[in-house]
């Protein structure tokens, strides 16, 4: 079985990855999600999760690519808050968001010319998937009807999910929690997101479907 190696930022993604795609590739590939390291301290274990800064993404990534039994690297960060430190950030241009992402993973591969490497960022974030059916997102939270039209009425404002804003206040999670206040990243997260089912993320979210379509042709 071919082994693919996918740092992620955090348990959201995942339990996205173990409950979600690992058995959609079951038959052509084994998925192993490994959470980035965030802070190191002599003698403990290492924390996971949360923000880290390029430099050590960096180390982490080259770590991953030592070894030699995955035929490839990749990532699932979001670009949501995505450390200024990250190549490529201080000459984004200007112009559609899916530019703007291009431009970074460009940078990103160059920085790591490993022929092994596939940089992927979400956009905005993980919670931009759940945008595919604003109705699964409703059902699974036992919300009303009023919730389901305050969603979307958010999804109709933009293009495709992945499009929705990266604003302090107004990123796919933050508004989640002012529609839905209890919503748990990683448990209701992973839960929308089956119950919704890859297909429509797929379609939804064309950054997205790019990524998948790269591992189904490994």
């Amino acid at each position: 079985m071919k082994k693919v190696l996918i740092s992620v930022e955090g348990q959201t993604e995942e339990t996205f990855l173990q409950e979600v795609l690992q058995p959609y590739f079951r038959s052509r590939l084994f998925l192993q999600p490994v959470v980035l390291k965030t802070r190191r301290v002599p003698g403990r274990p290492a924390n996971k999760g949360g923000s880290v800064p390029y430099p050590q993404i960096k180390q982490e990534l080259q770590s991953l690519l030592g070894d030699g039994s995955a035929i490839a690297v990749t990532t699932m960060y979001d670009f949501y808050a995505l450390p200024h430190d990250f190549p490529g950030y201080g000459t984004l241009p200007q112009g559609k968001i899916i530019q703007k992402i291009a431009r970074l993973e460009m940078a990103w591969a160059d920085d790591i010319p490993q022929r092994r490497f596939h940089p992927y960022l979400q956009l905005h974030e993980f919670e931009a998937l759940l945008f595919a059916d604003p109705a699964q997102i409703v059902t699974c939270m036992n919300g009303t009807a009023e919730q389901q039209l305050a969603l979307s009425r958010i999804r109709q404002t933009f293009p495709n999910p992945e499009e929705i804003d990266d604003g302090a206040s107004s990123s796919p999670l933050h508004r989640i929690y002012d529609v839905f206040p209890a919503y748990q990243k990683v448990i209701d997260g992973s839960l929308i997101a089956m119950a919704i089912g890859l297909p429509a993320m797929r379609n939804a979210c064309p950054h997205f479907n790019d990524w998948l379509n790269w591992m189904e042709h490994l």
